[in-house]
């Protein structure tokens, strides 16, 4: 590979790629495996730290009733991606635990609501506090511009992956 003529940094391929593919995309593959994986371990201990019953998928459910206060079980499991009985599972047990509380919906009598308890949000905010000082503490080192986009990178490919 080699700068184009007109040297706007992009680059050109001598040959064709392999297999079809770009180069960036084995990397991006690779790092966003190695992310993930991550992820999901953190995403456990963090379940762990708010209840050490806590099933690390129901971290998210908790992060996203934080986010948007009350909401139907049917909204949350559309948001997580999971069917109605997986969701009606994971309800339970976080009801179960005391970290979330339901409620009839005033709009619609059949339906009901789903929101943290004061317990829950007390000790959800406790493990979110921590991670966001983890985060800030393993990210010293950059440059404040660069988190902000990393941010709206992750937010843009989030974004794209919903369509």
């Amino acid at each position: 590979m080699h700068e184009d003529a007109n040297g706007d940094g992009r680059r050109v391929d001598s040959e064709a790629p392999e297999n079809g593919v770009d180069q960036e995309f084995p990397a991006l593959e690779r790092e966003l495996t190695v992310f993930l994986r991550r992820a999901r371990a953190n995403s456990g201990e963090m379940a762990r730290e708010v209840h050490p019953d806590l099933e690390s998928s129901a971290y998210g459910l908790l992060f996203r009733l934080e986010e948007c206060g009350r909401q139907r079980a049917t909204e949350l499991a559309a948001y997580i991606g999971v069917g109605k009985a997986t969701m009606s599972r994971q309800l339970r047990a976080l009801e179960e635990l005391g970290l979330v509380a339901r409620e009839p919906d005033p709009a619609d009598g059949r339906a009901w609501l789903v929101h943290l308890t004061e317990g829950g949000r007390d000790r959800f905010r406790r493990v979110r506090e921590a991670r966001r000082a983890r985060y800030v503490r393993e990210l010293a080192g950059w440059d404040p511009h660069e988190v902000a986009e990393l941010a709206r990178l992750l937010h843009q490919l989030n974004q794209g992956m919903e369509k």
